[in-house]
């Protein structure tokens, strides 16, 4: 059975409650890569008691655990509001105008949708269109 995020979630949130769940992707074939972060920065031996945490739940896949670094990924409207004014970059499943990748400022994250003043124009990107999201540096 595959572990989703919101298992990892609930299991972090009673024994390290401060971690921020970023993140969960295939790292490769049989590994899961978690990105996670917390008020203080991510260090080895936070990513290390992660890992123990999580060791039952993973049985079958390894698991790399790892800090967001400069290119955060956004993945919950939270993270947008949170980071409302820096500058990201927005992939998105369907062409929007006839693009898939937008690059700008952000400007608006409600419940739904996050707005971006891409180079092209200010847009606005439902949540469930988007299939990958990060800061940029700078």
């Amino acid at each position: 059975m595959a572990v989703t995020q919101e298992q990892i979630e609930e299991r972090l949130a009673d024994v390290e409650p401060d971690v921020e769940v970023l993140l969960l992707e295939p790292a490769n074939a049989s590994t899961m890569r978690l990105v996670i972060d917390r008020p203080g920065g991510v260090d080895l031996a936070l990513c290390e008691r992660v890992t123990l945490h999580l060791r039952d739940l993973l049985l079958e896949t390894g698991l790399e655990v790892s800090s967001p670094g400069p290119e955060r990924p956004l993945t919950k409207p939270d993270h947008f509001r949170r980071f409302i004014g820096r500058r990201a970059r927005v992939r998105t499943r369907d062409e929007h105008g006839g693009r898939k990748t937008f690059t700008g400022e952000l400007v608006g994250a409600s419940d739904d949708e996050v707005t971006v003043a891409a180079d092209t124009g200010v847009v606005s990107i439902p949540y469930n269109d988007i299939n990958r999201s990060n800061l940029l540096e700078g």
